[in-house]
């Protein structure tokens, strides 16, 4: 039976989708993006050799095999292993935090040590009730101040103490000599970069892209001319913003290439200081070990968010999710609309956890 489907947006979650229901020829399928190229905030930019992560560094990791086998059918992999340095007052640490970390500020040298150290300096408190109150108890007054503090004020434009301790939890902490930023059992970058992985998920003949299309201007045409849509925006934009909008953080990201072979030495490198402005500069060769005479190097300045720019981080507290849940039920009552994606679901998703959603999402659809 001939089905016809429309995708909004052209990220991991839509290109995805889009593929998968490509594999029935008689699907007829069109995928929209309101940006004028696909890639989502995955899209690589290729500058004389460095493929440069226009929306911040996107390092793909996973755990999980089907994953890792489904999108090694479109790229190849290097062996990039993420190893974040911090510079705070123009001294360099490494991160995230690991035995050597302690040995740069207190000198010990031994796992033993190291817990020995963290029963004195740490503030006990079995029940923190906010980020602040959580990290004096993991790492003590010192490491909270170098490493967190001044970077969270300027990343959520919020104290510590108004954040929840949740957001903390993707950050590893160890007491060995290991500094890879991610547990992950696979991890790398695409070699060639992103954007070529999202050209080979959409090369199929019934499948047809329109950029530079904002599902909002024709909402009601779309909703009437698909048998069902796949929505990956914002919910609150879906409804108009009928109940109020749905709060983010953005960024202003600064691209700068320069005639130096190497910037900084490192891909990644926080700036945890509170008077530093930006919270981080990427240097973009150093994920595919680029010789090029050239750099290209991304500043990150974190923003308020309008709905001008580009909505990045969910603000997951509990206003905002008590009102995207308003909204999530009454997508819910749209029987021929499915939402997903990191916009459309209000979630900070990593790439596989998108990956994954969508290939659960297009077998209900075959």
């Amino acid at each position: 039976m001939k089905k016809k489907y429309l995708i909004v947006g052209c990220g991991f979650f839509g290109a995805v989708i889009a593929h998968e229901l490509a594999q029935i020829a008689t699907n007829e399928i069109v995928i929209i993006d309101k940006r004028n190229h696909i890639g989502g905030n995955c899209y690589t930019k290729n500058d004389d050799g460095i493929n440069v992560h226009l929306y911040g560094p996107h390092i793909f990791r996973t755990n999980s095999p089907k994953i890792w086998n489904y999108i090694n059918q479109f790229t190849e992999f290097n062996h990039y292993i993420n190893r974040v340095k911090v510079n705070y007052q123009n001294k360099i640490y490494s991160f995230p935090i690991n035995l050597f970390t302690l040995h740069q500020i207190y000198g010990i040298t031994t796992p033993d040590e190291a817990k020995t150290l963290l029963k004195k300096i740490t503030i006990p408190n079995e029940n923190p009730k906010n980020l602040e109150e959580h990290l004096l108890s993991l790492v003590g007054p010192d490491i909270y101040e170098i490493f967190f503090k001044g970077y969270t004020e300027k990343q959520w434009g919020r104290h510590p103490k108004d954040l929840p301790k949740s957001i903390i939890t993707r950050i590893p902490f160890r007491l060995n000599y290991d500094d890879n930023y991610f547990d992950t059992r696979y991890q790398g970058i695409p070699i060639g970069g992103y954007t070529e992985i999202f050209y080979k998920l959409l090369d199929k003949p019934n499948i047809k892209i329109e950029l530079n299309t904002n599902f909002i201007d024709n909402k009601s045409l779309f909703l009437k001319s698909f048998d069902h849509i796949f929505y990956s925006g914002p919910l609150d934009e879906f409804f108009e913003y009928i109940d109020g909008i749905l709060c983010y953080r953005t960024i202003k990201f600064d691209h700068q290439r320069l005639d130096t072979e190497d910037y900084q030495g490192n891909a990644v490198v926080n700036y945890t200081s509170s008077d530093v402005p930006f919270t981080r500069i990427t240097e973009h060769k150093h994920f595919e070990f680029g010789k090029q005479k050239h750099t290209v190097i991304t500043k990150e300045y974190p923003e308020e968010w309008n709905l001008l720019k580009e909505p990045l981080y969910p603000i997951n507290d509990q206003s905002n999710n008590e009102l995207y849940s308003k909204y999530k039920t009454n997508i819910l009552k749209i029987s021929n609309v499915t939402v997903g994606g990191r916009l459309g679901s209000y979630k900070y998703y990593d790439m596989d956890q998108t990956i994954g959603s969508a290939l659960s999402i297009s077998e209900k659809f075959k």
